[in-house]
């Protein structure tokens, strides 16, 4: 009985040898022997090219020249040359009011003017010849000089019946018919110069030191979507609002095809300074914090490398360091990789599909769920 009992104990022992033999050694194809794939990516070389250091900020648009054009006299509307939208040039009548009442009164004036130069001439005549005293020539002097600014005066009000533009611009909207009668101040229309448009906006105190007359300014307009509008900074404001810490600054805009109006909200970018330097994708970009990385390609190897970033345009960035022109910067693939991890590079972009198909095969083979 005692040597039955020790036979199933050596017995027992061996089972458990042989089954804990098949679990130490891997079986052939299993996943746990088997060494991890190289990951598969896409490489580029950083680009040299021109950077611009550019702020944006909102802005309002304004004529060059605009007035409000009223009526200097009272008087009734007689020819009306106004059509809204309508460019006019510079002395191009708008408006005239009845002013037969005005050439009365100048040639009244004219009359009285001819009348003192008479006098004045005889009694220069007679003073020669001690026929009356230098005091009477005197008084019809001081007669003739009243006169001649009687007259004037009444060819201003004669001309103050007649409204002109007093530059090249657009006229605005008008309420003034034919025949309707407007007081002395009253507006009659508006116009405005819009072949140069003036751009107003605010820049951050920040950026006084990089202000400079003449830098580059584009804007763009909700209202005409995809397009830019091109000017240039022309003043600078001389006061930085304590209550915004920006300083006010004006570009001018061109507008020749006049589809820019007053008051017209833009998107500004200021255009500081430009420059030669390193460039790649945005998306090679990692962020870890506040620090920003991107793998690099030596050999076969990915090595991570800690970059300064500095410009930014649409899908790309400029490295201001930790690059050079020969580094190849993994820009698929990027998100999956660990430092010194064994890569492959592929040509084209299908690295990241490459990589996610090789990772399913791997998990039907396996038999496991990553």
């Amino acid at each position: 009985m005692k040597q039955g009992l020790i036979a199933l104990a050596i017995l027992m022992m061996a089972v458990v040898a042989a089954l804990g033999y098949q679990w130490m050694v891997p079986v052939e194809g299993g996943g746990a022997g088997r060494a991890r794939p190289a990951s598969l990516v896409n490489t580029v070389l950083p680009v040299q090219e021109t950077v611009a250091d550019a702020l944006s900020a909102v802005g309002s648009l304004k004529s060059r020249q605009a007035v409000a054009v009223t009526a200097e006299v009272s008087g009734r509307v007689v020819e009306l040359n106004i059509q809204s939208g309508r460019a006019v040039a510079r002395g191009q009548l708008l408006v005239r009011l009845d002013d037969r009442q005005a050439h009365a009164d100048l040639q009244v004036a004219e009359a009285r003017f001819a009348d003192a130069q008479r006098q004045y001439d005889r009694a220069s005549r007679l003073v020669a010849n001690n026929s009356i005293a230098q005091s009477q020539l005197d008084e019809l002097r001081t007669a003739l000089d009243v006169a001649r600014a009687e007259r004037l005066a009444a060819k201003i009000r004669l001309d103050n019946h007649r409204i002109e533009a007093p530059f090249d611009g657009l006229v605005g909207l008008t309420d003034i018919s034919l025949g309707s009668y407007v007081s002395e101040g009253e507006t009659i229309t508006t116009l405005d110069d819009t072949a140069q448009m003036e751009l107003n906006f605010s820049v951050p105190e920040r950026y006084l030191g990089q202000l400079q007359l003449g830098q580059p300014v584009q804007g763009e307009s909700p209202a005409y979507l995809d397009e830019v509008f091109s000017g240039t900074l022309v003043e600078l404001g001389a006061r930085v609002s304590e209550l915004s810490r920006t300083l006010p600054v004006r570009a001018l805009v061109e507008n020749r095809d006049g589809r820019l109006r007053p008051g017209q909200f833009m998107s500004v970018t200021l255009t500081l300074g430009q420059r030669e330097a390193l460039v790649i994708p945005e998306q090679a970009i990692l962020m870890r914090g506040a620090d920003s990385f991107v793998f690099v390609v030596d050999g076969d190897v990915a090595r991570r490398v800690r970059v300064t970033l500095g410009s930014r345009k649409p899908g790309q960035v400029e490295i201001r360091s930790g690059l050079t022109a020969g580094d190849a910067v993994v820009v698929t693939g990027q998100d999956r990789l660990s430092n010194g991890e064994t890569v492959r590079v592929e040509p084209g972009d299908g690295a990241l599909q490459d990589h996610r198909l090789a990772e399913t095969k791997a998990v039907a083979s396996d038999g496991t769920t990553p």
